[in-house]
């Protein structure tokens, strides 16, 4: 078993470090506002530090879930941050959703200091956090890879390299902007069952089985049909993460319509008053408008 350090206990981090305190590591957390790392450590056995780079020290990985870039170069090389606190050879695995430009900064940064960063964002929502059983798709030195990969298989079920400094955090953009469309169409589906006078429910059962289904629609139908929004990933971190992906294109030339237009309609939620809703709420928007 591995000493451990994890930065950041949001709803993803504080059960992902569990989960790996519960598997025989040696777990060490922080979190800027220290209540959530005590309630961490009385809930899971584990320890806290108060600094990144006291909580860093001679970990073999260090492991970060935090909010932003600006977030993450803080955590990382800021004052106090995980890197000056890090021994040669250690390995810092970021799950946070960034900009690639930030990841490969920050690889840049830690092998000039003789540690390694592998990014290595994560898809699967609270649900997938708290059950264990993320998508975590990475980026960075293959050997790197390799001697982190068993300690994150403790809260995914597939983990895989994608490519360089930066791959994991492309293929997040991806995640996101496929999630973007589906959750549109599926709002719409739902709102137009509705306007029609169909029972919602009986409609998702049929059409589910066919080619329209999807983890959304399986996961998320019950509750939109409810106007409930409490689940999941909030409307104002999509709108976070769909700017990198629309910055994103920018830079490659990549066209991105669907999603730009998606990203828009999520500020129209937000203007709902609706930034902290899961963003199956795209559909209160439709129903605003009748």
């Amino acid at each position: 078993m591995a000493k451990v350090a994890f930065l950041g206990l949001g709803v993803m981090g504080f059960p992902m470090a569990g989960h790996l305190q519960a598997a025989g590591h040696q777990v060490t957390v922080y979190n800027r506002t220290a209540a959530k790392a005590e309630a961490w450590a009385a809930q899971y056995g584990g320890t806290m530090a108060l600094t990144p780079q006291e909580t860093a020290k001679d970990a073999e990985f260090v492991m970060a879930c935090v909010g932003n870039d600006d977030d993450l170069r803080v955590v990382c090389t800021g004052e106090n941050g995980a890197f000056h606190g890090m021994s040669e050879g250690a390995i810092f695995v970021d799950h946070t959703t960034v900009s690639a430009k930030v990841t490969r900064e920050l690889y840049d940064a830690a092998k000039r200091q003789n540690i390694h960063f592998v990014d290595a964002p994560i898809s699967g929502g609270q649900a997938g956090a708290e059950n264990g059983v993320l998508s975590i798709m990475c980026g960075g030195d293959q050997a790197a890879f390799d001697a982190a990969e068993p300690v994150m298989q403790v809260y995914s079920k597939i983990c895989r390299r994608i490519g360089d400094s930066g791959a994991g955090q492309m293929t997040k953009m991806c995640n996101q902007i496929a999630i973007a469309g589906l959750v549109q169409g599926l709002s719409e589906a739902l709102h137009f069952a509705e306007k029609a006078g169909l029972d919602g429910r009986a409609v998702v059962e049929v059409i589910s089985q066919g080619a329209a289904g999807s983890w959304q629609m399986a996961n998320r139908y019950e509750t939109m049909l409810d106007d409930h929004f409490e689940h999941g990933f909030a409307v104002d971190w999509m709108r976070k993460d769909l700017g990198i992906c629309l910055a994103t294109a920018n830079e490659t030339g990549a066209s991105l319509p669907a999603t730009a237009l998606v990203d828009q309609f999520y500020k129209d939620v937000q203007k709902l008053g609706g930034g902290r809703w899961d963003t199956s709420s795209l559909i209160k928007r439709l129903r605003a408008l009748d």
